[in-house]
Protein backbone atom coordinates (compact mmCIF):
# COMPACT_ATOMS: atom_id res chain seq x y z
CA UNK A 1 0.00 0.00 0.00
CA UNK A 2 0.91 3.34 -0.91
CA UNK A 3 0.13 6.54 0.86
CA UNK A 4 -0.66 9.94 -0.51
CA UNK A 5 -1.69 13.35 1.09
CA UNK A 6 -3.88 14.18 -2.31
CA UNK A 7 -5.02 12.24 -5.12
CA UNK A 8 -6.71 13.40 -8.17
CA UNK A 9 -8.68 11.21 -10.40
CA UNK A 10 -8.90 11.91 -14.19
CA UNK A 11 -6.57 14.29 -16.20
CA UNK A 12 -8.25 16.68 -18.63
CA UNK A 13 -8.51 20.02 -18.24
CA UNK A 14 -10.65 20.02 -15.04
CA UNK A 15 -8.65 17.34 -12.78
CA UNK A 16 -4.79 19.32 -13.81
CA UNK A 17 -6.37 22.60 -12.97
CA UNK A 18 -7.64 20.99 -9.18
CA UNK A 19 -4.25 19.43 -8.84
CA UNK A 20 -2.68 22.21 -10.14
CA UNK A 21 -3.91 24.42 -7.09
CA UNK A 22 -3.52 22.12 -4.47
CA UNK A 23 -0.07 21.43 -5.75
CA UNK A 24 0.96 24.82 -5.69
CA UNK A 25 -1.08 25.22 -2.60
CA UNK A 26 1.37 22.66 -0.51
CA UNK A 27 -0.59 19.30 -1.02
CA UNK A 28 1.62 16.54 -2.36
CA UNK A 29 -0.58 15.64 -5.43
CA UNK A 30 -0.69 12.47 -7.58
CA UNK A 31 -2.87 12.74 -10.50
CA UNK A 32 -4.18 9.08 -11.59
CA UNK A 33 -5.24 8.88 -15.30
CA UNK A 34 -6.39 5.50 -16.92
CA UNK A 35 -5.58 6.82 -20.55
CA UNK A 36 -1.92 6.86 -22.16
CA UNK A 37 -2.32 10.19 -22.42
CA UNK A 38 -3.44 13.45 -20.48
CA UNK A 39 -6.47 15.78 -21.51
CA UNK A 40 -8.37 12.63 -23.84
CA UNK A 41 -11.71 12.85 -22.82
CA UNK A 42 -14.20 15.51 -22.51
CA UNK A 43 -11.46 17.69 -22.65
CA UNK A 44 -9.68 16.94 -26.46
CA UNK A 45 -13.50 16.68 -27.95
CA UNK A 46 -15.06 19.86 -27.58
CA UNK A 47 -15.57 23.47 -29.15
CA UNK A 48 -12.80 24.59 -27.29
CA UNK A 49 -14.64 27.98 -26.99
CA UNK A 50 -14.19 30.62 -23.84
CA UNK A 51 -17.68 31.22 -23.02
CA UNK A 52 -19.01 34.60 -21.80
CA UNK A 53 -21.53 33.56 -19.38
CA UNK A 54 -24.76 33.70 -21.22
CA UNK A 55 -27.25 30.89 -20.62
CA UNK A 56 -27.35 29.51 -17.41
CA UNK A 57 -29.86 30.84 -14.17
CA UNK A 58 -28.56 33.30 -11.89
CA UNK A 59 -27.10 32.08 -8.85
CA UNK A 60 -26.22 28.67 -10.48
CA UNK A 61 -22.76 27.21 -10.36
CA UNK A 62 -22.22 27.36 -13.40
CA UNK A 63 -23.30 30.75 -14.36
CA UNK A 64 -20.82 32.45 -11.28
CA UNK A 65 -17.93 29.31 -12.42
CA UNK A 66 -18.04 31.09 -15.84
CA UNK A 67 -17.88 33.89 -15.87
CA UNK A 68 -15.48 34.01 -13.37
CA UNK A 69 -13.56 31.09 -14.74
CA UNK A 70 -13.49 33.09 -18.00
CA UNK A 71 -11.96 35.94 -16.35
CA UNK A 72 -9.39 33.67 -14.62
CA UNK A 73 -9.18 31.87 -18.29
CA UNK A 74 -8.07 34.94 -20.40
CA UNK A 75 -5.52 36.27 -17.74
CA UNK A 76 -3.98 32.87 -17.90
CA UNK A 77 -3.61 32.38 -21.18
CA UNK A 78 -1.99 36.20 -21.53
CA UNK A 79 0.68 35.31 -18.47
CA UNK A 80 1.14 31.81 -19.63
CA UNK A 81 1.42 32.40 -23.18
CA UNK A 82 -1.60 29.93 -23.89
CA UNK A 83 -2.76 30.61 -27.58
CA UNK A 84 -6.42 32.15 -27.54
CA UNK A 85 -8.52 35.27 -28.90
CA UNK A 86 -11.27 37.44 -28.10
CA UNK A 87 -12.95 36.86 -30.76
CA UNK A 88 -16.34 37.71 -29.96
CA UNK A 89 -20.03 35.37 -30.93
CA UNK A 90 -22.84 36.47 -32.77
CA UNK A 91 -26.30 34.65 -31.14
CA UNK A 92 -28.76 35.02 -34.19
CA UNK A 93 -32.72 34.79 -34.77
CA UNK A 94 -33.40 33.29 -38.11
CA UNK A 95 -36.60 34.84 -38.30
CA UNK A 96 -38.84 37.24 -36.39
CA UNK A 97 -40.54 34.43 -34.62
CA UNK A 98 -37.16 34.18 -32.47
CA UNK A 99 -36.97 37.25 -31.76
CA UNK A 100 -38.51 37.12 -28.03
CA UNK A 101 -35.78 34.24 -27.42
CA UNK A 102 -32.96 36.31 -27.94
CA UNK A 103 -34.30 39.09 -25.24
CA UNK A 104 -35.04 36.22 -23.06
CA UNK A 105 -31.01 35.52 -23.59
CA UNK A 106 -30.09 39.38 -23.20
CA UNK A 107 -31.43 39.37 -19.97
CA UNK A 108 -30.53 35.99 -18.67
CA UNK A 109 -27.12 37.22 -19.78
CA UNK A 110 -27.39 40.60 -17.69
CA UNK A 111 -28.55 38.76 -14.55
CA UNK A 112 -24.92 37.57 -14.69
CA UNK A 113 -22.88 40.02 -14.88
CA UNK A 114 -22.62 39.78 -18.91
CA UNK A 115 -23.80 42.20 -21.37
CA UNK A 116 -25.08 41.75 -24.55
CA UNK A 117 -25.67 43.60 -27.50
CA UNK A 118 -29.05 43.39 -29.33
CA UNK A 119 -28.65 45.07 -33.10
CA UNK A 120 -31.30 44.12 -36.14
CA UNK A 121 -30.34 41.91 -39.29
CA UNK A 122 -28.44 44.71 -41.35
CA UNK A 123 -25.99 45.26 -38.76
CA UNK A 124 -25.30 41.67 -38.09
CA UNK A 125 -24.77 40.67 -41.64
CA UNK A 126 -22.01 44.34 -41.99
CA UNK A 127 -20.15 41.98 -38.61
CA UNK A 128 -20.91 38.37 -40.21
CA UNK A 129 -20.92 38.84 -43.92
CA UNK A 130 -23.16 36.18 -45.56
CA UNK A 131 -25.15 35.56 -42.43
CA UNK A 132 -29.09 35.86 -42.92
CA UNK A 133 -30.57 36.80 -39.87
CA UNK A 134 -33.87 39.00 -38.39
CA UNK A 135 -31.78 40.26 -35.48
CA UNK A 136 -28.28 39.39 -33.26
CA UNK A 137 -26.55 39.29 -30.07
CA UNK A 138 -23.21 40.13 -29.99
CA UNK A 139 -21.16 38.84 -27.11
CA UNK A 140 -17.93 40.44 -26.81
CA UNK A 141 -16.34 38.45 -24.25
CA UNK A 142 -16.58 35.09 -26.04
CA UNK A 143 -13.50 33.58 -27.00
CA UNK A 144 -11.70 30.37 -28.35
CA UNK A 145 -8.18 28.65 -26.57
CA UNK A 146 -5.74 26.24 -27.58
CA UNK A 147 -6.94 23.30 -24.95
CA UNK A 148 -4.01 20.93 -25.31
CA UNK A 149 -2.30 24.48 -24.78
CA UNK A 150 -3.44 25.03 -21.67
CA UNK A 151 -3.55 21.83 -20.13
CA UNK A 152 0.43 21.47 -21.28
CA UNK A 153 0.62 24.50 -18.77
CA UNK A 154 -1.33 23.28 -16.13
CA UNK A 155 0.35 19.84 -16.12
CA UNK A 156 3.82 21.88 -16.02
CA UNK A 157 3.09 24.03 -13.42
CA UNK A 158 1.67 20.65 -11.17
CA UNK A 159 5.41 19.29 -12.26
CA UNK A 160 7.34 22.43 -11.14
CA UNK A 161 5.03 22.19 -7.94
CA UNK A 162 6.28 19.02 -7.10
CA UNK A 163 3.04 17.37 -8.09
CA UNK A 164 2.65 13.73 -10.64
CA UNK A 165 0.91 12.80 -13.10
CA UNK A 166 0.45 8.59 -13.79
CA UNK A 167 -0.98 7.29 -16.72
CA UNK A 168 -2.20 3.67 -17.62
CA UNK A 169 -3.48 3.99 -13.79
CA UNK A 170 -7.10 3.28 -13.83
CA UNK A 171 -9.33 3.23 -10.54
CA UNK A 172 -11.74 0.44 -10.16
CA UNK A 173 -12.99 0.57 -7.22
CA UNK A 174 -12.73 3.08 -4.04
CA UNK A 175 -13.52 2.94 -0.50
CA UNK A 176 -13.87 5.47 2.53
CA UNK A 177 -14.16 5.61 6.32
CA UNK A 178 -13.95 8.33 8.53
CA UNK A 179 -10.25 8.81 8.09
CA UNK A 180 -8.76 8.09 4.87
CA UNK A 181 -9.17 6.23 1.34
CA UNK A 182 -8.33 3.66 -0.63
CA UNK A 183 -8.05 3.26 -4.14
CA UNK A 184 -7.96 -0.21 -6.26
CA UNK A 185 -5.50 0.92 -8.84
CA UNK A 186 -5.41 -1.42 -11.83
CA UNK A 187 -3.52 -1.16 -14.90
CA UNK A 188 0.20 -2.78 -15.33
CA UNK A 189 1.24 -2.70 -12.09
CA UNK A 190 -2.26 -2.89 -9.28
CA UNK A 191 -1.44 -1.36 -6.02
CA UNK A 192 -3.64 -0.25 -3.33
CA UNK A 193 -2.94 3.51 -2.72
CA UNK A 194 -4.31 5.54 0.30
CA UNK A 195 -5.08 9.56 0.64
CA UNK A 196 -6.32 11.58 3.54
CA UNK A 197 -7.85 13.64 0.18
CA UNK A 198 -9.56 12.72 -3.44
CA UNK A 199 -10.91 14.32 -5.86
CA UNK A 200 -13.24 12.70 -8.45
CA UNK A 201 -12.58 14.77 -11.93
CA UNK A 202 -13.29 11.66 -14.06
CA UNK A 203 -15.45 13.28 -16.55
CA UNK A 204 -17.70 10.55 -18.10
CA UNK A 205 -15.87 8.10 -15.85
CA UNK A 206 -16.85 10.33 -12.56
CA UNK A 207 -20.47 8.03 -12.17
CA UNK A 208 -19.49 4.54 -12.43
CA UNK A 209 -16.41 5.30 -10.31
CA UNK A 210 -18.96 6.87 -7.67
CA UNK A 211 -21.08 3.65 -7.81
CA UNK A 212 -18.07 1.45 -6.79
CA UNK A 213 -17.54 3.09 -4.26
CA UNK A 214 -17.96 1.80 -0.84
CA UNK A 215 -19.06 4.44 2.19
CA UNK A 216 -20.65 6.59 -0.53
CA UNK A 217 -23.99 6.73 -0.02
CA UNK A 218 -26.33 5.81 -2.74
CA UNK A 219 -28.41 9.01 -2.61
CA UNK A 220 -25.36 11.06 -3.38
CA UNK A 221 -24.64 9.61 -6.82
CA UNK A 222 -26.44 10.89 -9.60
CA UNK A 223 -28.15 9.51 -12.77
CA UNK A 224 -26.35 10.58 -15.79
CA UNK A 225 -26.68 10.31 -19.50
CA UNK A 226 -24.60 10.67 -22.64
CA UNK A 227 -25.51 13.42 -25.30
CA UNK A 228 -23.13 13.05 -28.13
CA UNK A 229 -22.23 15.91 -30.18
CA UNK A 230 -20.80 15.32 -33.60
CA UNK A 231 -18.67 18.11 -35.42
CA UNK A 232 -17.66 18.62 -39.36
CA UNK A 233 -15.12 20.38 -40.58
CA UNK A 234 -15.13 23.00 -43.47
CA UNK A 235 -12.78 22.77 -46.11
CA UNK A 236 -10.90 25.89 -47.63
CA UNK A 237 -12.04 29.27 -45.89
CA UNK A 238 -15.63 31.20 -44.72
CA UNK A 239 -15.78 35.06 -44.80
CA UNK A 240 -16.33 34.80 -40.92
CA UNK A 241 -13.98 35.89 -38.10
CA UNK A 242 -16.21 35.67 -35.50
CA UNK A 243 -18.55 33.08 -33.96
CA UNK A 244 -21.79 32.34 -34.63
CA UNK A 245 -24.87 30.30 -32.97
CA UNK A 246 -28.17 29.98 -33.44
CA UNK A 247 -30.65 29.97 -30.66
CA UNK A 248 -30.06 27.55 -27.92
CA UNK A 249 -32.03 24.37 -28.44
CA UNK A 250 -32.97 21.23 -26.14
CA UNK A 251 -29.71 19.92 -24.57
CA UNK A 252 -27.25 21.82 -26.63
CA UNK A 253 -26.26 25.30 -27.91
CA UNK A 254 -27.58 24.28 -31.62
CA UNK A 255 -25.30 23.67 -34.48
CA UNK A 256 -22.94 27.08 -33.96
CA UNK A 257 -19.96 27.94 -36.27
CA UNK A 258 -16.41 28.28 -34.35
CA UNK A 259 -12.97 28.78 -35.56
CA UNK A 260 -9.49 27.29 -34.24
CA UNK A 261 -6.55 29.68 -33.82
CA UNK A 262 -5.75 29.45 -37.49
CA UNK A 263 -9.17 30.65 -38.54
CA UNK A 264 -11.00 27.38 -39.48
CA UNK A 265 -14.11 26.98 -39.21
CA UNK A 266 -15.99 23.75 -37.75
CA UNK A 267 -19.34 23.06 -37.28
CA UNK A 268 -21.14 21.73 -34.35
CA UNK A 269 -22.05 19.85 -32.14
CA UNK A 270 -25.64 19.00 -32.57
CA UNK A 271 -27.36 16.32 -29.63
CA UNK A 272 -27.81 12.67 -29.92
CA UNK A 273 -28.59 10.68 -26.67
CA UNK A 274 -26.57 7.32 -26.59
CA UNK A 275 -26.71 4.51 -24.26
CA UNK A 276 -22.92 3.89 -24.46
CA UNK A 277 -19.73 5.65 -24.80
CA UNK A 278 -19.26 6.08 -28.79
CA UNK A 279 -17.40 8.33 -31.15
CA UNK A 280 -18.60 7.48 -33.94
CA UNK A 281 -19.20 10.29 -36.57
CA UNK A 282 -21.51 9.06 -39.31
CA UNK A 283 -21.27 10.92 -42.54
CA UNK A 284 -25.13 10.71 -42.98
CA UNK A 285 -25.29 13.45 -40.71
CA UNK A 286 -23.73 15.86 -43.46
CA UNK A 287 -27.84 16.44 -44.63
CA UNK A 288 -29.20 17.23 -41.38
CA UNK A 289 -26.20 19.80 -40.47
CA UNK A 290 -25.91 21.94 -43.87
CA UNK A 291 -30.25 21.77 -43.82
CA UNK A 292 -29.43 23.84 -40.13
CA UNK A 293 -27.11 26.01 -41.08
CA UNK A 294 -28.52 27.03 -43.97
CA UNK A 295 -30.91 28.65 -42.18
CA UNK A 296 -28.42 31.70 -41.18
CA UNK A 297 -25.78 30.99 -43.82
CA UNK A 298 -27.51 30.27 -47.02
CA UNK A 299 -24.45 30.38 -48.69
CA UNK A 300 -22.62 27.10 -47.03
CA UNK A 301 -21.33 24.91 -49.93
CA UNK A 302 -22.19 21.39 -48.11
CA UNK A 303 -19.70 19.80 -50.50
CA UNK A 304 -16.69 21.27 -47.95
CA UNK A 305 -18.36 19.70 -45.28
CA UNK A 306 -16.39 16.76 -43.75
CA UNK A 307 -16.83 14.36 -40.81
CA UNK A 308 -14.58 15.94 -38.24
CA UNK A 309 -14.60 14.33 -34.72
CA UNK A 310 -17.86 13.76 -31.88
CA UNK A 311 -17.37 14.42 -28.03
CA UNK A 312 -20.05 13.44 -25.12
CA UNK A 313 -21.83 15.31 -22.31
CA UNK A 314 -22.64 14.12 -19.31
CA UNK A 315 -25.53 15.03 -18.55
CA UNK A 316 -27.60 14.97 -15.39
CA UNK A 317 -30.55 15.39 -16.55
CA UNK A 318 -32.04 13.18 -19.84
CA UNK A 319 -33.35 14.42 -22.93
CA UNK A 320 -37.06 15.37 -21.51
CA UNK A 321 -35.02 17.37 -18.85
CA UNK A 322 -34.61 21.32 -18.10
CA UNK A 323 -31.26 22.78 -17.18
CA UNK A 324 -28.80 20.76 -14.64
CA UNK A 325 -26.54 22.32 -12.95
CA UNK A 326 -22.65 21.29 -11.94
CA UNK A 327 -22.15 19.17 -8.87
CA UNK A 328 -19.26 19.95 -6.63
CA UNK A 329 -20.07 17.61 -3.89
CA UNK A 330 -17.48 18.02 -0.91
CA UNK A 331 -18.09 16.42 2.71
CA UNK A 332 -20.93 18.65 3.74
CA UNK A 333 -22.74 16.67 0.97
CA UNK A 334 -21.78 13.15 1.17
CA UNK A 335 -20.28 13.20 5.17
CA UNK A 336 -16.80 12.01 4.07
CA UNK A 337 -13.86 14.71 5.14
CA UNK A 338 -11.36 14.91 2.37
CA UNK A 339 -13.33 13.46 -0.63
CA UNK A 340 -15.10 15.89 -3.61
CA UNK A 341 -16.74 14.50 -6.36
CA UNK A 342 -17.50 16.63 -9.59
CA UNK A 343 -20.11 14.83 -11.28
CA UNK A 344 -22.35 16.76 -14.72
CA UNK A 345 -19.26 18.90 -15.92
CA UNK A 346 -19.93 19.69 -19.48
CA UNK A 347 -19.90 22.76 -20.62
CA UNK A 348 -18.67 25.64 -19.75
CA UNK A 349 -16.35 23.01 -17.69
CA UNK A 350 -13.74 24.03 -20.11
CA UNK A 351 -14.13 28.09 -19.30
CA UNK A 352 -14.55 27.77 -15.69
CA UNK A 353 -11.92 25.14 -14.82
CA UNK A 354 -9.48 27.80 -13.21
CA UNK A 355 -12.70 28.82 -10.93
CA UNK A 356 -13.58 25.08 -9.73
CA UNK A 357 -10.37 24.43 -8.83
CA UNK A 358 -10.82 27.39 -6.85
CA UNK A 359 -13.75 26.07 -5.26
CA UNK A 360 -12.48 22.72 -4.99
CA UNK A 361 -9.20 23.71 -2.96
CA UNK A 362 -11.74 25.83 -0.57
CA UNK A 363 -13.53 22.73 0.03
CA UNK A 364 -10.26 20.85 1.03
CA UNK A 365 -8.63 23.81 3.08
Amino acid sequence: MLEIQTVVIGAGVIGLAIARALARAGHEVIVLESSDRFGEGISSRNSEVIHAGIYYPQGSLKAELCVEGRRQLYDYCLTHKVGHRKCGKWIVAVDEAQNDKLFDIQAAAASNGVELELYDGERVARGAPGICASSGLWSPETGIVDSHGLMLSLLGELHDAGGQLALRSPVAAAESDSQRHRLNVAGETPLILEAKNVINAAGLGAVPLAKNWAGLPDDCIPRQWFARGVYFSYSGRTPFRTLIYPVPEPGGLGIHLTLDLAGQARFGPDVEWIEKEDYTVEPSRQEGFARGIRQWWPGLDPTRLQPAYAGIRPKLIGPDGGFADFRIDGPETHGMPGLVNLFGIESPGLTSCLAIAERVKALLS
